[in-house]
């Protein structure tokens, strides 16, 4: 009887012990627990569901889930090696409010837990802030922990493919190598058009004549000089008549 006792009391105490609360659970697990007893109550069962079917190292806080409702993952093929891939893909690494999300303007990225996968900003405002192909019908279900937040969205996150290099691509540089296309050049201009053989070579005035006679026949042997001087290549009849006057001018 008394050992009968005593097994009874051993038995009693390991079912207190093993009931007792521990303080081993880490804190973001305890967030996650509360996060988790959050979304039942707004009715997010199959997404707890999903969350219980993870990976315990899954889940190391500081995120934000983004959760579709039961009717949504209801109409959703997904197998089980798959769950992984879809929490990620529908977390945010980062506990965000919904306040702190209207803060990005429409266009900006936000990175999921899948770091080549990103989530394409559409703000205007509250009641119409998609992220993707999805809106955020309720926001902020998980707010008593610390580090987990989320909210609930109206369908599947349709995942956005970003290259690696997105923000690194510029606009291709001009270069110069030789095996590049010289610019063509422009036409040369037309030659003028002749004018009928006129020289248009100015003329040189002659010096001035060192004669001093003075009289008119100086004048005229002087003229008849630079006519000679300066229009040798015009007409033989100009040049005969100078040719005369100078003589004229000799013999006086």
């Amino acid at each position: 009887m008394a050992t009968t006792s005593i097994s009874l009391l051993a038995l009693l105490m390991a079912l207190v012990s093993s009931s007792a609360p521990t303080n081993a659970i880490p804190s973001r697990n305890q967030d996650l627990l509360l996060a988790t007893e959050e979304m039942q109550n707004a009715n997010y069962f199959t997404f707890v569901m999903l969350i219980n079917m993870a990976p315990a190292n899954l889940i190391q806080g500081n995120v934000t889930f983004l959760m579709p409702n039961d009717w949504a993952l209801a109409k959703t093929l997904m197998p089980e090696n798959a769950v992984s891939d879809f929490l990620l893909l529908h977390s945010i690494p980062s506990p965000l409010l919904f306040d702190q999300l209207g803060h990005f303007p429409t266009s900006s990225l936000i990175p999921t837990g899948k770091p080549e996968l990103m989530l394409r900003v559409s703000n205007n405002g509250w009641g119409n802030f998609y992220l993707n192909n999805v809106r955020i019908v309720r926001p902020n279900v998980c707010t008593a922990g610390s580090s987990i937040r989320c909210h609930g969205i109206d369908g599947v996150v349709e995942a956005t493919m970003i290259p690696e290099n997105h923000n690194t691509s510029t606009l291709p540089l001009p270069t110069c190598s030789s095996s590049s296309n010289p610019a063509p050049l422009l036409p040369s201009p037309l030659p003028a058009p002749p004018l009928g053989g006129v020289n248009l070579t100015p003329l040189e005035a002659p010096p001035p004549s060192d004669l001093d006679d003075g009289g008119s026949s100086t004048q005229k042997s002087g003229s008849c000089k630079r006519l000679l001087l300066g229009g040798f290549s015009t007409l033989h009849l100009t040049m005969m008549g100078c040719l005369v006057l100078l003589a004229i001018g000799l013999s006086v």
